[in-house]
């Protein structure tokens, strides 16, 4: 397992949440971004800075990825594609994507991108709260152990 983060939009806290994760159990982590990142020196945590462009970074996850490995992003086309290559993608604000549920989001997006077309300000979405942050870290932490138990 490998776990690829879509960090242009990742929330700076989540992305420490991650980086001690990548510390306790070894899992390697690589930050994909089109800006230089700064990430704490250690084995095992990369960042891959590539072009400025829509969806490049998102091109360049989806061509490296393995099955099984963890992608972090809010972006849903891009969860369903890594959920199509047997990946998994969990949301910043802990929300595991999955076969069952990836449908109904992109729909939802659609719908929305539809509003915002016709002129309907559709708002953004809340701050990150203390509870996202909760959710985040217990389902990774459960992915994780997953991982860690299967391979030992």
């Amino acid at each position: 397992m490998k776990i690829w983060v879509d960090a242009d939009a990742c929330p700076a806290v989540i992305k420490d949440i991650l980086f001690r994760a990548a510390e306790r159990t070894g899992v390697p982590l690589t930050l994909v971004a089109n800006h230089p990142l700064r990430v704490p020196r250690s084995h095992g945590i990369d960042v891959l800075q590539v072009a400025s462009g829509a969806d490049v970074a998102d091109q360049e996850i989806v061509k490296r990825l393995n099955a099984g490995d963890l992608v972090i992003t809010a972006d849903i086309p891009l969860a369903s594609e890594v959920i199509e290559k047997a990946g998994h993608a969990l949301n910043p604000r802990g929300e595991l994507y999955s076969a069952d549920n990836i449908r109904g989001r992109l729909n939802i997006r659609d719908f929305m991108d539809t509003l915002r077309a016709s002129g309907i300000d559709t708002g953004g979405p809340p701050p990150l709260s203390q509870r996202d942050r909760q959710s985040f870290a217990n389902n990774l932490d459960t992915l994780l152990t997953r991982y860690v138990v299967k391979n030992t």
